[in-house]
């Protein structure tokens, strides 16, 4: 299917279990919170080990209007399920056209902000499963260094990423649109703008869940059927203005973690 504007958003569709790889992600500052943010998933990570904030400005607009005003067609949904299918619990099989492509990368966001990232077996099958084989064998290494037990501590994770008796570790990502900066019959560059959740929510918890705005920017190839990840960059914003809602107690928190399930994204 051709679309009409390279400017597109997504919209979401519920689906009737929860999923367990419905993750956020925020970008590196100075507190041990804000590393977990970048989680190392592009093969930079190798050279920028503990989630470094690589914040690539690459993707420019394809806009080349000067005050061009969005068409109606560019936030308007399509209508048509992403997928049909999942693979290790984790979406699949995209359309291999603009549309899939945008699904694919706002769906890998999802999983790749998730707290399955954090435990070693899960996250080498989400690696495995989302980035081209010679991606993946290159990013197994060095993300295992990355999420090292003491990287975990910081986080208020034991050794095997799991959170304190009476704690719930909140890792999620929100996509809110996505835009193709490149399309072929082969391969895709694809930019998600996101919200992300990461804290601790817990009485004992000195890391809160907090707010974070990112764009993260996935190169796809067309592999085997589907689309795979071979390198992806992050950066920082478009942020709003902060609003003026109550915070939730760390109760309200993990009881919506616990009963709010995920999204599979679809163009």
């Amino acid at each position: 299917m051709s679309l009409g504007d390279d400017h597109q958003t997504r919209t979401r569709l519920p689906e009737g279990d929860g999923d367990v790889y419905g993750g956020a992600r925020r970008g590196a500052r100075s507190s041990p919170r804000s590393l977990v943010t970048v989680v190392g998933v592009v093969v930079l990570l190798i050279a920028a080990i503990a989630f470094a904030n690589r914040g690539g400005d690459d993707s420019a607009s394809t806009d080349t209007t000067d005050n061009a005003k969005p068409n109606t067609s560019s936030t308007a949904p399509s209508g048509d399920r992403p997928v049909q299918s999942k693979a290790n619990g984790i979406p699949s099989g995209f359309a291999h056209n603009e549309q899939g492509a945008q699904s694919a990368a706002a769906n890998y966001a999802v999983t790749l902000g998730s707290t399955g990232m954090f435990k070693k077996d899960s996250r080498h099958v989400i690696v495995d499963t989302i980035y081209t084989s010679t991606a993946a064998a290159e990013l197994q290494g060095a993300m295992d260094k990355a999420y090292s037990a003491s990287f975990l501590n910081k986080l208020g994770l034991d050794a095997n990423g799991n959170a304190p008796r009476g704690s719930t570790f909140v890792s999620r990502t929100l996509p809110v649109g996505t835009k193709v900066e490149r399309y072929s019959d082969g391969s895709a560059k694809v930019a998600v703008w996101y919200m992300g959740l990461i804290g601790m929510s817990g009485e004992a918890s000195t890391d809160p869940v907090t707010t974070t705005w990112k764009t993260w920017t996935f190169d796809l190839q067309w592999v085997g059927g589907d689309w795979k990840i071979s390198t992806d960059a992050q950066k920082d914003g478009p942020a709003p203005v902060p609003g003026d809602d109550r915070a939730a107690s760390s109760d309200e928190i993990s009881k919506a973690v616990e009963e709010y399930g995920g999204f599979t994204y679809a163009r």
